[in-house]
């Protein structure tokens, strides 16, 4: 998305803007607002809806700098962070995404600028389809945000117009109370629909690539109303035998929602005909249904993803650390080659010591094991080793803490030096997505085929096998929640490491059946004694010409704990977090979340 960006740096001046168009304007009546004079100029308009795309698109994995949940790989079984989510020990203001301050880098702040910028296009002289594009983008982003805090809290205080920030009333006029989390998905649905009904299905001009569509605001849409109909909305608690399973009225109106957001996005987009290689599509990605542009410039204008050089090995670019490291439980959850979950397999054997044999393409795509030849810093035969010699890591600098590393959309060309300015763009949903968002709404809708059709298409562009049944290694005649489960098992393959998975548990509410109690794993790869020079002795002349199975007939795969000291104890509260003490001190008409010693209910 370089070319969008461009503009959007141009946005990142509008301030100064504003501010030397006073000199510009001296000679009109100072009564006439500078705003009017911006938002009669489309060219201008344009500057002002790019500084908000660039406030509000999310970084990799879905989280921004201010974002309250910072790793949500982290808050999962793919991968490892020490977190007190997991020792069940979380305060109540310590999810503070509901800030009190107004500024651009929380959610009510990015809101305030969002409505403004609505109001003045509104009272501008431009024609009337210019408008309703304009503000229909910024209709988009202002259901992005509330969606952002209604997974998180529940429902929020709705605030559709900029708040007056002087005097004795305008304070009491922003002490607004909390909305039923109802009301706040009718708004959420409401500005989408707006931006369905006013977005061009393809923008015309390339240089307009990774603006929003039509059906990137319907797979949105799709999002928010699979999120509404889970569990997490649903019922008051994984144990509550009077609560109901499902709404099946908010499933339905997913799986509409779902089957347009299809429609709308028709030919243009679809999926990549590579796994591996989407990340490094740019514009016209046909899996990019709604992208956040990075470049790999050098100059004052450039603007970095960092995920690459936090996934590399950090003796492979110029970070202290490796962030993202697959658990031992993620890695073994990968199917086999033929689709069928390791054990389950009648012709692919799995053993923990060969686990890389005969895994589902991906595996190969997003896990870098000790051995897997991964092309780095332009070199197309790299081998990884992360195995120990005499409790000696043989990995330059910190060995990995999992034994693992990701190495999804790290890019294997790029120099060493250079590993700091990757411009890979980031896919916040990418059309896999919509095509998991409508099994799963057409299982929860006993449409069970259209299910599997969606999971296959999934699957066979993965390079699964077909199998002589062609299901592609799913099993024939599910239905109902067992056909749920399948969808939910392949998007923890799919989007591995794009910080879906944590959200996934939350709205199924799977925490309590998935992690509690357990601890994650890694795994440390021991040289056995005996092992020839090439694996032993540093520099371990002829070590790559091995194969792995050769190889690996000389290690001892050791269990490693990462939870150490604790065993998992997530609690029913955290599916709708506490609201912050600072935010209801500043407000004192916002009430508490159940659970947390208030009333608010959050599945109203």
């Amino acid at each position: 998305m370089k070319k969008l960006y461009t503009v959007i740096i141009a946005a990142l001046c509008v301030p100064m803007l504003l501010t030397s168009c006073k000199k510009a304007l001296d000679n009109v009546d100072e009564n006439y607002s500078v705003a009017s004079q911006i938002f009669n100029d489309s060219t201008l308009a344009v500057l002002n809806l790019n500084y908000i795309y660039e406030q509000n698109l999310p970084g990799w994995a879905g989280i921004s700098p201010s974002s309250a949940i910072s790793n949500p790989t982290g808050i999962s079984d793919e991968g490892y962070a020490d977190v007190k989510f997991f020792r069940g020990t979380l305060g109540v203001s310590e999810v503070g995404d509901i800030a009190t301050g107004v500024n651009v880098t929380n959610n009510y702040g990015k809101i305030r600028f969002i409505n403004t910028f609505i109001r003045d296009v509104k009272a501008g002289s431009l024609p009337a389809g210019t408008k309703n594009r304009l503000i229909s983008q910024a209709l988009f982003l202002r259901a992005f945000r509330y969606f952002d805090l209604v997974r998180l809290y529940g429902g929020v205080p709705l605030v559709l117009t900029p708040l007056e920030a002087v005097g004795d009333e305008a304070k009491e006029a922003a002490l607004v109370p909390r909305s039923k989390t109802s009301d706040c998905i009718k708004q959420i649905t409401a500005d989408l629909d707006t931006a369905i009904k006013y977005l061009p299905k393809k923008w015309a001009s390339s240089a307009d690539w990774g603006r929003f569509t039509a059906g990137a605001a319907a797979a949105f849409k799709g999002r928010v109303l699979i999120t509404w109909a889970s569990p997490q909305f649903v019922t008051e608690g994984v144990s509550d035998p009077n609560a109901p399973a499902s709404i099946p009225e908010r499933w339905e109106a997913a799986y509409n929602t779902c089957k347009q957001a299809v429609t709308l996005l028709g030919t243009d987009w679809k999926l990549n005909t590579s796994y591996q290689n989407m990340w490094f599509s740019e514009v016209s990605n046909p899996e990019a249904v709604m992208v956040t542009g990075y470049n790999n410039l050098t100059t004052e204008t450039r603007k970095p993803n960092t995920y690459d050089n936090q996934a590399r090995p950090a003796y492979m670019g110029t970070g202290s650390s490796s962030t993202y490291q697959p658990t031992w439980e993620m890695v073994k959850a990968y199917p086999m080659l033929d689709g069928k979950a390791p054990g389950t397999s009648t012709k692919y054997t799995y053993n923990d010591q060969n686990f890389y044999q005969n895994r589902d393409p991906r595996f190969n795509a997003t896990i870098a094991y000790n051995g897997a030849v991964w092309p780095l810093i332009g070199n197309q035969n790299y081998r990884l080793w992360t195995y120990f010699v005499s409790n000696k890591t043989v990995e330059p600098g910190t060995a990995s803490t999992t034994g693992f590393y990701c190495r999804k959309a790290v890019d294997p060309s790029v120099l060493q030096s250079n590993v700091q300015f990757v411009g890979t763009d980031w896919m916040e949903i990418r059309y896999a997505e919509v095509l998991l968002n409508l099994a799963e709404a057409a299982a929860a809708t006993n449409r069970p085929q259209e299910a599997y059709d969606n999971l296959i298409l999934v699957r066979a562009r993965a390079g699964i096998e077909k199998g002589a049944d062609n299901l592609y290694g799913l099993s024939a005649g599910l239905s109902g929640a067992a056909l749920i489960n399948a969808v939910m098992y392949e998007r923890q393959i799919e989007f591995a490491f794009e910080g879906k998975r944590f959200w996934d548990l939350r709205r199924r509410k799977l925490f309590a059946s998935v992690l509690n109690g357990k601890v994650r794993t890694g795994k440390q790869i021991n040289l056995n004694a005996g092992a020839p020079a090439s694996l032993s002795t540093s520099p371990y002349v002829g070590r790559d010409a091995l194969t792995n199975d050769q190889a690996y007939a000389f290690f001892t795969i050791l269990p490693k704990n990462l939870d150490n000291g604790y065993t998992i104890a997530w609690k029913d509260e955290y599916y709708f977090f506490g609201i912050p003490q600072a935010t209801m001190t500043n407000n004192p008409k916002i009430q508490q979340n159940k659970g947390w010693g208030g009333n608010f209910d959050p599945l109203q």
